[in-house]
């Protein structure tokens, strides 16, 4: 266990929150003459600034308590707002495992944090003896861990991540946008067990709500606080929050295209593997399977003109493209332009 405010930036300690309209008077009954709102409409009020009841459905799922819980707007926000609250900008670092998702870059540049990235193995596994050194290194104080990782897809072996979460004395992120397609479990069972932990999900991917934007953040009730108390003061909207609710009260629907996303990947997987251009698939627990090919980048644009849109994924693996789980007939149609083409993704029938 560590002590969580000693790796707190100071000015986020000493900060006196925001305090909304919401905040001071909570009650639903009223005639409500404090935040400035129209009185006409029905989308007029402010939404509940603490996302009340989606935690309560939240906590009843995922076997944690409403205080473990951050609702943020997406899961991206979830990450900009540990650089907040943890990293002095300029002086501060963090540390994720390459290739991995690129708005840990983007959100370290724009708080103003070096990114250190060290490379993963060829499994796409951690280097656990390339990592021991930066244990000792003060100033680094957020590690981000993408598990299953993207572009990659695959899970990050759990006895590494916890080898790292009892040796390293800062905050472990563990971003778990896709764990509800992979067969192994989610890591907040490990929040008893270490305070220095927040698990990220999102109701982007199997959930399907990717235009909702709703990200979770699972910790310990210290952390949670630090969240709540920098966040802007309505940071989901009502809308989204009842999208997010609308699926957890629906969860037949959601396992039942949870199935239907798994039996298509299996299928896509089994038709790309007959394609001559395809050398290799790698492993994924995620909705998603990167391809290696001779041509990424022709194939790529060979397929944009088709209209099929993947992901070129040359710079962060070599020669690999990401392809996105769709609907059979989606899939079918990747499958059928790819066969007319030759390896360099020239069509040629």
């Amino acid at each position: 266990m560590i002590k969580i405010e000693t790796i707190v930036r100071s000015n986020i300690l000493e900060l006196k929150p925001y305090s909304s309209a919401r905040d001071e008077f909570k009650g639903k009954d009223g005639i409500f003459l404090d935040a400035n709102e129209n009185p006409f409409g029905i989308l007029n009020r402010y939404p509940d600034p603490y996302q009340k009841e989606l935690k309560q459905k939240l906590a009843s799922l995922k076997s944690v308590t409403p205080n473990n819980i951050f609702v943020g707007n997406g899961s991206d926000e979830v990450i900009d707002l540990a650089f907040r609250i943890f990293c002095n900008p300029g002086f501060d670092k963090a540390l994720t495992f390459s290739p991995t998702y690129g708005m840990y870059d983007v959100s370290a540049a724009i708080n103003n944090v070096e990114l250190l990235k060290l490379p993963l193995n060829k499994s796409f596994q951690i280097n656990l003896k390339k990592m021991t050194p930066y244990f000792k290194d003060s100033n680094i104080k957020l590690v981000f861990i993408c598990s299953p990782n993207n572009p990659t897809g695959n899970l990050i072996n759990k006895s590494d991540i916890e080898f790292i979460l009892d040796n390293f004395k800062g905050i472990v992120i563990i971003d778990e946008a896709y764990i509800d397609l992979a067969q192994e479990k989610s890591l907040i069972n490990l929040l008893n067990q270490y305070n220095n932990l927040i698990v990220s999900q999102t109701f982007s991917k199997a959930w399907g709500l990717a235009a909702a934007r709703v990200g979770m953040a699972f910790a310990n009730e210290e952390i949670i606080s630090l969240y709540n108390k920098i966040k802007p003061p309505y940071n989901v909207s009502e809308l989204n929050q009842k999208a997010a609710i609308n699926a957890l009260i629906n969860p037949s629907r959601f396992k039942n295209n949870l199935n239907k996303i798994r039996a298509a990947k299996r299928q896509l997987k089994t038709d790309l593997q007959q394609l001559d251009l395809v050398k290799k698939i790698y492993p994924s627990d995620a909705n998603f399977l990167l391809i290696e090919v001779d041509n990424a980048h022709d194939i790529y644009t060979t397929l944009v003109n088709q209209k099929i849109i993947t992901r070129n994924r040359n710079k962060q693996v070599r020669n690999c493209i990401r392809v996105s789980v769709g609907t059979p007939e989606e899939n079918n149609r990747l499958i059928t332009t790819l066969k007319k083409c030759d390896e360099k993704g020239i069509i040629y029938r």
